[in-house]
C-alpha cells in the first residue's frame, strides 16, 4: 500500500525566503497604519514604517538587480541608484512637508542630503571593500571610473559651498534663495552632460576593465547555472522588464505611504527623545541606503568590485545633481522655503569623503585596510552628528 504524499505547502522555506521583504513590507505597512490611526503612537509608527520601508526597499532593490544583470553597465548601475535614489526623495520630502510644523526638521532635510552621500561612499563603500578584500586580498576595477566620479563629485560638493559661504558672510535672504535656485539648476544641467558621458561618448569608462578575475568569473557562473530550478521561482525572474518595472513603482508608492507616516510621527519621536537632527537626517539616510548595501556586499563577494564602484559613486552623484534639484521643485510646489545652506560640519565632512574615496580608488585597487578606513570614518562622523 503506497503512502500518500504530503500535500505541498504553499508557505515553503523557499517561498519565504524569495518573498519574505515582501510579506514582511506589508505586514509592517498594516501595523504602521494601524498605530498611526488607531492607537496613536509615534514610537510604535515610527518603528513599524521605518521597518516596512525597509523591507520593500529590499524588494524595489531585488528588482532593480534582475534589470540591471539584463541591461548590462552603464545602465545596470543606472536602474539601482535611480531605485535607491527615489526612496531617498520620497523619505526627504515626506520630512520636508512637516517643516511648517516642525521647524526642526529643515534642518534634518538639509542632512539627510549631505548624510546620503556620506552613507554611500563610507558605510556602502566601506563595507563591500572590506568584505571583498577578506574574501580576496584585492580587488581589481576600472580606475577611469572613480577619477571621473571624483571630480564630478567634487565640482558638486563645490557647487554646494556657494549657498553655504554666502550664509557665513552674511548675506540677505533673497539672494540665498536665488543663490540656491540658480545652484539647482546647473547640478541638474551638469548632470545632463554626465548622462551623455556615461551612456554615449565615454560609457567604457563605467565597464570592468580586461584585468577582472575571469577563472573566478566562470567559476561564478558555474553556480549559478547550478541554482536555475530555484531562481526560476522566483517571479520577478521569469517577468519582462515592463512587469518589474510597474512591480517597483507600486513597491516605492508603498513605501510613499509609509514614509508619510514615518516623517509625520519619527520627527516628533526625534525631537522628544532629543536626537540631533544631524543624527536624524543620518537615519534616514541609512534607511535609504540599507538595500544598496547589501546589493554591494553581494557584489564584492561575487569579486565584482566595479559595480560597489559605480554604485556607490554613482548614488552619491544622483543624490546631489538629481535630489537636490527636485527637492527644491517639490519645495516650491509646496511653497516651502527649501535654502541650500548647510552647516561646517556637513560640508567639511562631504568633502573630507570626497578625498577619502579619492585616495581609496585612485590606483584600480582596493584592500581590507582602505574598507576599514571608510567605516572609521563613518563612525566619528555619526559621534559629531549625534552630538553637534
Amino acid at each position: 500500500m503506497s503512502v500518500p504524499s504530503r500535500p505541498k505547502l504553499i508557505f515553503s522555506e523557499h517561498f519565504i525566503n524569495n518573498y519574505w521583504d515582501i510579506f514582511g513590507g506589508v505586514i509592517f505597512g498594516i501595523l504602521s497604519f494601524f498605530s498611526h490611526s488607531i492607537l496613536h503612537n509615534i514610537y510604535l509608527t515610527t518603528t513599524f514604517s521605518a521597518l516596512a520601508i525597509g523591507a520593500l526597499s529590499i524588494t524595489v532593490s531585488e528588482i532593480a538587480e534582475i534589470l540591471a544583470e539584463r541591461l548590462e553597465e552603464p545602465y545596470g548601475s543606472f536602474v539601482l541608484t535611480f531605485s535607491a535614489v527615489a526612496v531617498e526623495i520620497i523619505l526627504l520630502y515626506m520630512v520636508l512637508l512637516e517643516a511648517a510644523v516642525t521647524p526642526e526638521a529643515m534642518d534634518t532635510v538639509k542632512g539627510g542630503i549631505i548624510s546620503a552621500v556620506i552613507v554611500d561612499m563610507n558605510v556602502l563603500l566601506g563595507l563591500a571593500v572590506f568584505v571583498g578584500g577578506l574574501a580576496f586580498k584585492e580587488q581589481e576595477h576600472n580606475e577611469d571610473t572613480s577619477g571621473i566620479y571624483i571630480t564630478i563629485l567634487l565640482v558638486a560638493a563645490s557647487a554646494l559651498l556657494v549657498p553655504t559661504i554666502l550664509t557665513n558672510v552674511n548675506a540677505n535672504t533673497q539672494n540665498l534663495h536665488t543663490a540656491s535656485y540658480i545652484i539647482s539648476i546647473l547640478l541638474f544641467v551638469f548632470y545632463i552632460f554626465i548622462y551623455i558621458f556615461q551612456t554615449k561618448t565615454h560609457s567604457h569608462f563605467f565597464k570592468p576593465t580586461a584585468k577582472s578575475r575571469i577563472l573566478r568569473y566562470k567559476k561564478k557562473k558555474i553556480e549559478e547555472n547550478s541554482d536555475t530550478d530555484e531562481e526560476a521561482d522566483y517571479i520577478f525572474e521569469k517577468k519582462g522588464v515592463v512587469f518589474n518595472l510597474i512591480s517597483i513603482f507600486i513597491a516605492i508608492l508603498a513605501i510613499g505611504i509609509c514614509a508619510e507616516m514615518f516623517a509625520k510621527d519619527g520627527i516628533k519621536v526625534f525631537t522628544q527623545a532629543g536626537v540631533s537632527v544631524g543624527l536624524a537626517g543620518l537615519i534616514i539616510a541609512v534607511i535609504s541606503v540599507a538595500p544598496e548595501i547589501f546589493t554591494a556586499i553581494k557584489a564584492a563577494k561575487n569579486d565584482q568590485i566595479q559595480r560597489v564602484v559605480n554604485i556607490a559613486m554613482g548614488a552619491s552623484t544622483v543624490s546631489i545633481l538629481v535630489t537636490v534639484p527636485v527637492l527644491m521643485l517639490l519645495a516650491i510646489s509646496a511653497d516651502i522655503d527649501l535654502t541650500l545652506d548647510f552647516n561646517s560640519l556637513q560640508v567639511g565632512a562631504l568633502i573630507l569623503t570626497i578625498l577619502l574615496a579619492w585616495k581609496t580608488t585612485d590606483d584600480g585597487q582596493t584592500n581590507y585596510l582602505e574598507g576599514i578606513s571608510h567605516l572609521m570614518f563613518f563612525l566619528c562622523y555619526a559621534l559629531i552628528a549625534a552630538l553637534y
